[in-house]
């Protein structure tokens, strides 16, 4: 079914209706103003932060609408069908695919020369990879995050690591070892919701898709050995099954002493567990053929229908800017995308920062279609089944495929 082209033209008869009523320009503002949707806590604090901008621009004014992350995508897609959206929107890397290929977003190509901070080379592969659709340029990564292993130092020492497990064999060594501890015990907590971790697997197993030739490859033995790989913690009892206890508790309670997640914790853990300071740190992902892991972040783009696309260039130029980055992390605790800031003292010497700048060199924005998320999800649909449902790995792994397969060529 045609799922993503009737949501489409659904929201356009709605908007055609409202237009009768309504005689508003294509975007919200004007020529002397750049309108911004940005999502979630980073939308919040985007306003204030623009002032800046504002005084080195002081024929440009910023009005920046913050959005929460689950009302975002439907906002977009009404804006989509209607015309009438931002002249900048912040896009998450995964629905870059989608909104490109709906044909809403600028082609940026030939803005390029005109603003160094643009070029692709300015940034990580990872992200590079999530500014293009096709030939176009559709967006420039305005900051990044990436999954890496967070551990307690002194739980691993116990269990015979003086460092972090470096390689698939270790991690399993290690998390049978941490959950032979007692009753209670686990060695790796993994999110089952979160959709980037069995892809993470599979990446590090040499996973590799096609998305071009619509050739997904989930019914390869790479694949296939991954998800084997990562159903294994459940089943063998070293994570859990059930979300349990919040995982920040967990982790100073010992119980969940690692665990994969983004920069986003390293704060969390600082400001509610201050007494493990010295007894936890970070390490970039095991390796089996490799250590990819997931390049998220969001992207800044410009809507086709903006009537503003000069103000919107500005914009982008400086919140890409390396010395405005630095301003964007302290504010806002997000990581950089321009690898240039990755340089300074302070990305170097905090060795958190410097786990995250590591990892961020082997990562993979996902799979680059519009129905990245529509596949994700099946695919955690079918792990439940066989984690809690004890449902057969391989018939659901082909079930899977199909419809992955099905979605892909919809």
């Amino acid at each position: 079914m045609k799922w993503k082209l009737l949501t489409l033209l659904s929201v356009l008869v709605l908007s055609m209706a409202l237009a009768g009523c309504s005689n508003s320009s294509s975007s919200e503002g004007d020529e002397n103003t750049v309108t911004v949707w940005a999502m979630g806590e980073e939308g919040k604090k985007l306003q204030e932060f623009s002032k800046k901008f504002e005084e080195n621009n002081p024929d440009l004014t910023v009005d920046v609408q913050a959005i929460p992350w689950d009302t975002a995508h439907d906002k977009l897609l009404t804006a989509v069908a209607s015309g009438n959206g931002p002249d900048v929107v912040q896009l998450g890397t995964t629905w870059v695919p989608e909104f490109a290929e709906a044909g809403a977003l600028k082609d940026l190509s030939e803005y390029m020369e005109d603003y160094p901070n643009f070029a692709k080379e300015n940034y990580f592969d990872g992200s590079v990879t999530s500014m293009e659709n096709g030939d176009q340029v559709v967006g420039i990564p305005w900051y990044v995050d990436t999954r890496v292993i967070y551990y307690r130092t002194d739980l691993l020492k116990e269990a015979g690591y003086e460092e972090p497990p470096k390689t698939w064999d270790e991690l399993k060594d290690a998390a049978t070892k941490l959950a032979d501890r007692g009753e209670d015990s686990y060695g790796l907590d993994i999110d089952r919701n979160d959709q980037s971790t069995p892809f993470i697997f599979a990446w590090q197993n040499g996973y590799e898709a096609d998305v071009k030739n619509k050739e997904l490859n989930l019914d390869s033995p790479e694949f296939k050995e991954a998800m084997e790989y990562y159903a294994s913690y459940f089943e063998e009892g070293l994570s859990p099954t059930q979300e349990g206890v919040d995982i920040v508790q967990a982790f100073k309670a010992g119980s969940k002493p690692m665990f994969f997640s983004g920069p986003w914790m390293i704060n969390i853990i600082n400001d509610q567990a201050p007494d493990l300071e010295g007894k936890w740190a970070t390490a970039v992902m095991p390796t089996k053929e490799k250590n990819t892991s997931m390049m998220g972040g969001s992207l800044l783009s410009v809507f086709e229908s903006s009537d503003n696309v000069e103000g919107a260039m500005k914009y982008i130029s400086f919140m890409t800017d390396v010395e405005t980055q630095m301003d964007w992390l302290e504010e806002s605790n997000t990581l950089p995308s321009r690898t240039e800031a990755w340089e300074k003292p302070v990305m170097q010497e905090d060795p958190n920062y410097a786990t995250f700048g590591k990892q961020l060199e082997n990562t993979n924005p996902g799979l680059q279609t519009e129905h990245f998320e529509r596949i994700a999800q099946e695919l955690l649909a079918s792990i439940e089944r066989i984690t809690e449902g004890g449902a057969d790995l391989d018939k659901e792994l082909k079930e899977f495929n199909q419809k992955a397969q099905e979605i892909i060529e919809d």
